[in-house]
């Protein structure tokens, strides 16, 4: 069975996911926050679906409620799948009270607001799968605590702020640009979380190790500062990826990123470690971008034929108007490639 799960952003998000990675084998894991960014990642997932039809599929949103629209929409492409053959099965596991109507329509959608989603995800789990994950229970209980905030639960209580915190403050890695690799990072602090669960003040002990647990996952050889390990290991990342982001101007070769932010570290190391490289671009959601270079082009004057920026030979700006908010880094290099391709 091949899964695609959906959930939020944030501790209890996560933490349903960390429950099914323990049981399914091949998996595909999309994170949102409400609003456009829902809509954007069922449109994906169902994209992403129809590349899977000859084998037996699950769909599960776990910690977001759908609007009674979205759900209408959902239902819809689900049953049209069904039609054409998919063997699929769709199952949302919440426990915000505001899916209420959603939850009275489908029986697909469930709802309860005594647990939180991480709770529901894993009693699902066993009820359903008969899943060998009883050794996370301590660690969902604490989760629980704190995203129902549950303070007559002292121990876990506490343990579950120290769980929030550490998830929340977690962005080392980009989680647009590398949203697996960010993943895998909230994945490693909750599983080497679970050995402090027991200890004696254990949420003080974890509140102390999450600096050193967030080197021990990014370093490679050398121990040096979370600052510098996190900037190399962005460099890495992006030199993984690199044809895959790559764009061109006039026979200049670019890299393109989305939503990186404080790019002049990062692009600057990327273009001295590749020299093929003439120029570096960062859009973010609102169309905002960033451009650097090393000598070999004049971005300043690419930014002005772009949007009318501008700034410095080596540091410029633009604001495209046009852009569309996205969460599919393909179309936003649709986008910029179209551009460049334009220019005279």
């Amino acid at each position: 069975m091949r899964l695609f799960h959906i959930s939020h952003t944030d501790l209890d998000g996560f933490g349903c996911q960390l429950i099914t990675k323990e049981f399914f084998k091949k998996v595909h894991y999309y994170n949102a926050n409400y609003g456009v960014e829902v809509k954007l990642a069922l449109k994906k997932v169902i994209l992403d679906i129809k590349n899977h039809k000859d084998e037996k599929l699950f769909l599960i949103i776990s910690d977001l409620n759908l609007t009674l629209q979205e759900s209408d929409e959902l239902d819809k492409e689900v049953n049209l799948l069904k039609e054409d053959g998919f063997d699929i099965t769709l199952q949302l596991l919440d426990h915000h009270i505001t899916g209420k109507t959603s939850a009275a329509k489908y029986d697909w959608y469930f709802l309860d607001d005594k647990r939180c989603a991480t709770k529901i995800v894993y009693d699902f789990m066993i009820e359903k799968f008969d899943a060998d994950i009883v050794y996370l229970k301590s660690l969902v209980d604490a989760i629980n605590a704190v995203d129902i905030w549950l303070e007559n639960e002292e121990k876990n209580f506490e343990f579950g702020k120290v769980l929030m915190s550490m998830v929340i403050k977690a962005r080392e890695i980009n989680s647009i640009l590398f949203a697996n690799l960010d993943r895998e990072l909230k994945f490693f602090l909750l599983q080497n979380a679970i050995k402090y669960l027991d200890l004696e003040d254990g949420h003080i002990k974890l509140d102390n190790a999450v600096h050193s647990l967030k080197k021990e996952f990014l370093k490679e050889h050398e121990d040096d500062t979370l600052d510098n390990l996190s900037a190399k290991y962005l460099v890495k990342c992006l030199d993984d990826v690199k044809d895959e982001l790559t764009i061109f101007y006039k026979g200049q070769k670019g890299l393109l990123t989305y939503c990186l932010g404080s790019i002049s570290i990062p692009a600057n190391s990327f273009l001295r470690a590749n020299y093929d490289y003439d120029f570096f671009i960062d859009i973010n959601r609102k169309g905002n971008s960033s451009f650097r270079a090393d000598g070999k082009l004049d971005v300043s004057q690419l930014a002005s034929k772009l949007a009318n920026g501008g700034g410095h030979i080596n540091a410029s700006g633009c604001k495209f108007e046009d852009f569309t908010d996205t969460i599919d880094l393909l179309e936003v290099k649709a986008f910029i490639q179209n551009k460049l391709d334009k220019l005279d």
